[in-house]
């Protein structure tokens, strides 16, 4: 699974992985509601599947938009109970979700009825000092007599009071032995980990305990890393695609959004990390950063780049 990407990003991994379900950046509910719809919801048929993350707590809200995911093709809805932003606070969603497994679990239930596509949860461990392996058993159990399954795990706690965001990614500490925990109590459940998993070895050790693993940060600025998770965890024998045969693909992506009015920054910013850790890397990054930018950049300005790896 990889989490936190809007539908250019959603393409590239895709080109990389056909198998990793995708999750959408969080769409609050009043957004989808009464906003541009097509801008949220938008994807194309080749990111199946796709799963669409809702930030909310209106159960009622929630399972309009659960439908209208449904609606639009979408093979899963997920309920954001783990962003820790200032915004969502305010909101009432995401990880203050956390203090309110009874509210989760009439959101989860309601957007079930409301829907036949699976409904999944996308939590922490815990939030502030609400931090200890009980209450996150707590919170699972109760949601999970709706009749939701799968269950999404941050594996840091979120805490709300003092840390922003980026920290709240980095500073509380991984406990992936309680979600391996959650599993054991839980074995009819699907749990997925997800929080500091950077290589698909990492990922491989996790998966002889757990159901699956999520993938964030690192699928962003690594994300080759992806290129041979269909051989390495979904048992298929095609060969693994090059970088240079995923950017060629890439550009054509881009020339087809370009001339529906796209700029060619809002792809290729997805793209810097392609060549992490490569010979040429840098100029490649640095060549993008400069002229991608520009309003008169064109899909072939991602082969230029490219282009300076071998100067």
């Amino acid at each position: 699974m990889m989490e936190w990407s809007d539908r250019h990003c959603r393409y590239f991994w895709r080109l990389m992985s056909r198998h990793a379900r995708v999750y959408t950046e969080m769409v609050v509910t009043g957004a989808l509601l009464h906003g541009d719809r097509a801008r949220f919801l938008r994807f194309s048929e080749a990111e199946h599947p796709i799963a669409l993350q809702l930030g909310g707590s209106d159960p009622a809200e929630l399972a309009d938009c659960a439908k209208i995911a449904e609606d639009w093709g979408y093979d899963e809805v997920n309920l954001n109970c783990g962003c820790p932003s200032d915004r969502v606070q305010r909101g009432k969603i995401g990880a203050v979700l956390m203090r309110e497994p009874a509210l989760v679990a009439d959101c989860i239930d309601a957007m079930q009825r409301a829907c036949t596509i699976p409904v999944t949860v996308k939590q922490r461990i815990g939030v502030d000092e609400l931090d200890d392996y009980e209450h996150m058993r707590y919170f699972v159990e109760t949601v999970a007599q709706t009749g939701c399954k799968v269950f999404i795990v941050h594996a840091r706690k979120a805490w709300l009071k003092g840390l922003s965001p980026k920290e709240n990614r980095e500073i509380p500490p991984l406990r992936y032995e309680w979600v391996e925990a959650l599993k054991q109590e839980f074995p009819h459940l699907t749990i997925v980990i997800n929080g500091g998993i950077t290589d698909l070895e990492q990922a491989q050790t996790l998966l002889t305990h757990l159901d699956g693993v999520m993938v964030g940060r690192e699928a962003y600025s690594n994300p080759y890393m992806l290129a041979s998770v269909d051989q390495s965890l979904f048992g298929e024998d095609t060969p693994v695609r090059s970088r240079d045969e995923i950017l060629n693909a890439f550009v054509d992506y881009c020339r087809d959004e370009i001339a529906q009015g796209q700029r060619l920054h809002h792809m290729s910013r997805h793209v810097l990390g392609l060549f992490h850790g490569q010979a040429g890397g840098r100029l490649f990054r640095r060549y993008l950063s400069e002229h991608g930018v520009k309003s008169t950049a064109r899909a072939e300005t991602l082969l230029e780049a490219a282009a300076q790896r071998r100067l």
